[in-house]
């Protein structure tokens, strides 16, 4: 009898104790972010509609769960140091509630330095302070951005200051996503982990056009050793539906992405998307590639020129597999199973054109359009 009292104790007990196993970040984050289309033409209206168009456009369903409101939030501090939300968010707290309500999670912006990328108020002096504010408040993510912080720390001091505010977070108690913005300066891909980061950018700003998503997607091979579960390298975010690139050219960043196991922030009006934009962001074939369980970044295993092939190892033996063609013209791609380590015949997936292609032996191969890709699954 006592026996049985008190495995009912303990039972009753790790019932009420918090979910500790669930890794923060096991898979990239996926969400939306709202600086590459509103930048600071952003406010608690269009966010509550943001959080509703991603219900009703299937993309929470996909697995866009993350609202991120990026800079201009900010006021001022009151009497007692807290920090203050500005006239375009009049209850911060009343909005995660009604973001919380659609079953989606809730990001905020600030900086280490005394003023953000936008000049409103940074978190300098007041990192636990800032931490609690928003614990109190309900926030899920924290992008916390270096801007003016060069202005009172050395470049040295980022890995130090950057685990100041990752402890802040931590002592909260709640659990809340991490991510250092710091544009990829000083290897932070070497020690953003041991700073608390979850996910790190890795380069700078980009912007809706092929030429800024080439040179930085395409750039991140050789980093994929310090990605994985809780800590991923953050190539920026996704201009899927801006109207700066073609279909393919998005495809391509889309496909690009989630070989590279990137955060998947959408940054366009999710309430007003193409059909087109709709197909692109919401491919689950292409995501269950950058959401993959065992959590490894893809790379490059040949080049010829503008031809690249990139593989990306996943759960249970399988490859993914992106014959990407960055130059002008139509070419032919071709990738060998020798290059993944394998031999014989393998099953193959086209993932844009939901398509199986049967069993291949030794390599595939595909005429890619310029700037295009196929994007493969291979067993």
């Amino acid at each position: 009898m006592k026996r049985y009292l008190w495995s009912a104790a303990v039972c009753a007990l790790l019932s009420h104790a918090p979910a500790v196993a669930q890794e923060l970040a096991a898979t990239p984050p996926m969400g939306w972010n709202s600086w590459n289309h509103f930048a600071a033409k952003i406010d608690d209206k269009t966010v509550r509609e943001i959080a509703d168009a991603l219900v009703s456009s299937g993309l929470k369903d996909a697995g866009y769960i993350y609202i991120n409101i990026d800079d201009t939030w900010e006021s001022d501090r009151d009497a007692q140091g807290n920090i203050r939300t500005n006239s375009k968010f009049p209850d911060m707290k009343a909005l995660a509630d009604y973001v919380h309500s659609k079953g989606l999670k809730i990001g905020i912006y600030s900086s280490p330095g005394p003023k953000t990328c936008a000049k409103y108020e940074g978190s300098y002096q007041h990192e636990v302070q800032d931490a609690k504010t928003y614990a109190a408040w309900g926030i899920d993510y924290l992008k916390y951005d270096w801007c003016s912080a060069g202005r009172v720390y050395q470049r040295s001091d980022m890995p130090r200051v950057y685990k100041q505010m990752s402890d802040a977070l931590k002592a909260t108690g709640r659990p809340i996503v991490y991510s250092l913005c710091q544009y990829g300066i000083d290897k932070v891909w070497e020690w953003g982990a041991e700073s608390g980061g979850n996910l790190w950018r890795t380069t700078g700003d980009i912007s809706d056009r092929w030429k800024s998503m080439d040179a930085i997607g395409f750039k991140q091979n050789g980093l994929e050793k310090f990605a994985g579960p809780g800590h991923w390298n953050d190539p920026d975010m996704l201009e899927v539906g801006n109207g700066g690139m073609t279909a393919m050219e998005y495809r391509t960043h889309m496909s690009l992405w989630c070989m590279l196991a990137a955060p998947l922030l959408a940054g366009n009006d999710v309430r007003n998307m193409s059909d087109e934009t709709k197909e692109i962001l919401m491919n689950r074939e292409v995501i269950a590639i950058d959401q993959d369980k065992l959590g490894k970044q893809g790379y490059r295993v040949a080049q010829d020129g503008t031809n690249e092939v990139w593989a990306k190892p996943l759960a249970g033996g399988e490859w993914a597999v992106g014959l990407f063609n960055r130059g002008p013209q139509t070419s032919k791609i071709t990738v060998q199973w020798k290059d993944l380590n394998l031999t014989g015949k393998h099953h193959v997936r086209d993932l844009w054109a939901h398509q199986d292609r049967g069993k291949q032996k030794d390599r595939f191969s595909a005429e890619v359009l310029s700037h295009g890709v196929v994007l493969l699954r291979v067993k």
